[in-house]
């Protein structure tokens, strides 16, 4: 593994903050930043490098923060590298969004032609969501599925869906896809 850019990583960290700081997790009064910590954590931990955990941080930040201007500023400050990576990890750059199925399906149908790198950011990205879904499921069970645009058994299809397409796709990281699946078999359990 290259050196680790602790300096690139902390001036990523900040500006993923300051782009972030008022948005919160779905449902919850959780700042979302703590989501593109924790995708970047996993990233780290999974041999990562900087680039992919720089844009782990990044991974929203075109699709909630700004669009074509934002990514711009992110492929100034932390090259064109990142930038590819946070915007294949963007299902729309568009305002207003356009609707939830038809962006997922869009996603999902492009993941073959993403970079290994950006595969790595995404699955880090689902796999966190999922754990997320689940653990907030302990917590407020079937409510959980209020806070989202899409139906749980659209939610299971999605994740699914993209369980299919890391395991064809994604070269490495046979551990963290495995656990991304035991997470989507959980959530399969949960919705039958």
């Amino acid at each position: 593994m290259k050196k680790f850019d602790l300096d690139k990583y902390l001036e990523a960290y900040v500006y993923s903050y300051k782009l972030h700081k008022k948005q919160t997790r779905k449902g919850s009064n959780i700042p979302y930043f703590t989501h593109l910590s924790s995708v970047s954590n996993l990233i780290i931990e999974n041999n990562g490098t900087t680039t992919q955990a720089i844009a782990g941080l990044l991974h929203d930040a075109v699709e909630d923060q700004g669009g074509a201007k934002t990514l711009a500023a992110i492929k100034r400050k932390f090259g064109p590298k990142v930038a590819k990576i946070v915007d294949q990890c963007s299902d729309t750059t568009i305002k207003p969004k356009p609707p939830w199925k038809t962006r997922k399906i869009k996603y999902i149908e492009n993941i073959k032609n993403k970079t290994q790198d950006t595969l790595l950011v995404s699955l880090c990205d689902k796999y966190h969501n999922a754990n997320c879904i689940l653990s907030d499921y302990q917590k407020v069970g079937e409510e959980i599925w209020g806070r989202f645009t899409a139906s749980k058994q659209e939610t299971l299809w999605y994740y699914e869906s993209l369980y299919k397409e890391f395991k064809k796709y994604l070269k490495n990281h046979l551990e963290l896809i495995k656990a991304y699946k035991n997470a989507v078999d959980e959530m399969k359990r949960i919705i039958q």
